[in-house]
C-alpha cells in the first residue's frame, strides 16, 4: 500500500514538552444537520525527540440509499509526528501522514490548536543545491525527476522517465534549464522506492510500515530542509 505523507516546519521557538502539552487532551465538537461531528487529538506519545499522535476528524459522507441521498458521519484519522532537530537549534519539524490536500488542512487546524491562528505551521522549502545532492547519493536508482523553474519561454516543466537518469546527457542539459522538483529513487539505505518534492511530499511506493515511513523522513528528509 502506498503511504504518503507532507512535511511542515513549525515557525514558533517552542519546545516538543511544550506543543505536548497544548495539544493533551485536545477535543472539539461542531454540530452540523443534527449530528456532533468530533475532532480530537489521540495516542499523544512524547518519546526522545519526538511527539507522535493521530488527528482524529468525523466528517459527513453523502451515501445514496433506496432513493434517498443520506448523510452519514465517518471518521478519519491521520498519523502525525513532530521531530526536534537539536542540530539546528531545536527546530522543529512536523510530518502529517496524509495526502496533500489533508495534510495542508490538518497542519492548519494544528497551527490553530498550537498558536491560535494560521500560518505558524509552514510548508517546507529543500533548497534546489541539496536537492540535487540528494538525487545524485541516489544516482544509479532515480527513476522519474520533474524539473521546474524552466527557463525556455513557453515550457514550465520537463521530466525524465527511464533508470538510471543521473548518469545521461539528458540530465545535465535539464538540469542547466530549470530546478529539480520531484524524483522517484530508490533509497540505499532503507531500500525503499520512495516519490520526493522540494517542498515536503514524501511518497513511498514500496510495500512498507508507518514506522518505515517515520524512520525514512527521519534519517533522510528532514536533514534535508
Amino acid at each position: 500500500m502506498v503511504i504518503a505523507g507532507k512535511l511542515f516546519h513549525v515557525d514558533e521557538n517552542v519546545d516538543l514538552n511544550t506543543i505536548a502539552s497544548k495539544l493533551k487532551g485536545f477535543k472539539s465538537e461542531e454540530k452540523q444537520e443534527d449530528t456532533n461531528l468530533i475532532t480530537e487529538l489521540k495516542d499523544l506519545r512524547l518519546i526522545g525527540d519526538s511527539l507522535f499522535g493521530s488527528f482524529a476528524q468525523d466528517h459527513l459522507l453523502e451515501v445514496y440509499h433506496h432513493g434517498e441521498r443520506l448523510q452519514v458521519p465517518t471518521t478519519s484519522e491521520a498519523p502525525f509526528f513532530f521531530v526536534a532537530q537539536e542540530a539546528r537549534n531545536g527546530r522543529i519539524i512536523l510530518a502529517v501522514m496524509e495526502k496533500k490536500a489533508r495534510a495542508n488542512n490538518i497542519a492548519n487546524q494544528l497551527s490553530k490548536i498550537l498558536f491560535i491562528t494560521v500560518g505558524k505551521i509552514v510548508e517546507v522549502q529543500i533548497e534546489p543545491a541539496r536537492f540535487v545532492r540528494f538525487h545524485e547519493d541516489n544516482f544509479e536508482d532515480t527513476k522519474v525527476i520533474f524539473f521546474d523553474d524552466v527557463d525556455i519561454p513557453n515550457v514550465k516543466k520537463l521530466s525524465l522517465y527511464g533508470s538510471e537518469l543521473g548518469d545521461t546527457s539528458l540530465y545535465v542539459d535539464h538540469l542547466k534549464h530549470g530546478k529539480i522538483w520531484y524524483v522517484v529513487l530508490k533509497s540505499k539505505r532503507h531500500g525503499l522506492v520512495v516519490g520526493v518534492t522540494r517542498n515536503g511530499v514524501v511518497t513511498i511506493f514500496s510495500k512498507a510500515t508507518k514506522d518505515d515511513f517515520v524512520n525514512y523522513v527521519r534519517d533522510e528528509i528532514c536533514g534535508l530542509i
